[in-house]
């Protein structure tokens, strides 16, 4: 594999578009496209600032190698995989606070459910309350429960 290869693969490997990395190297989109295309090489000042950008060698992007596509691919690869981990992740950490806040409104419903069972029996609660007051307040503290859990939830 060349300099026009690694260059290519390296830049790919780490999501960077034309424009991204010659903004990075202070040149123009062209001049990265003439590198990938083989129609010219870079200055020496800008083959130290892309092996710095990469984090590899010089020695790395300057000699040939059949191992430097396997690594690059492998790099990729890895990085598709974290990336499928961490979707992975927040979905089950959406399911889990989803879940969490279904749970609290359950026990809020089942809460107004007794209360009414309660208030059947003894009128004393909707003298306090009279209405659905009692409702609204046993929601409002599900709805407190709830953004607790969230916020908990986040930051774990």
């Amino acid at each position: 594999m060349d300099l026009t290869e690694k260059l290519l693969n390296l830049r790919k490997a780490n999501g960077l578009t034309q424009e991204q990395l010659a903004e990075q190297l202070g040149v123009s989109r062209q001049s990265v496209s003439k590198w990938e295309s083989g129609q010219a090489v870079p200055e020496l000042d800008k083959i130290i600032a892309i092996c710095d950008i990469f984090h590899i060698s010089a020695d790395y992007l300057l000699k040939p190698s059949d191992m430097d596509i396997l690594s690059v691919k492998t790099e990729m690869l890895e990085k598709q995989q974290k990336s499928l981990e961490d979707t992975i992740h927040k979905k089950e950490k959406k399911k889990h606070i989803i879940l969490g806040c279904i749970s609290i409104y359950l026990i809020a419903f089942a809460v107004i459910m007794l209360i009414e069972q309660i208030s059947w029996e003894n009128d004393f609660l909707w003298n306090i309350f009279p209405g659905l007051t009692l409702h609204i307040i046993v929601l409002f503290v599900a709805t407190a429960g709830a953004i607790i859990f969230y916020m908990k939830s986040n930051k774990a």
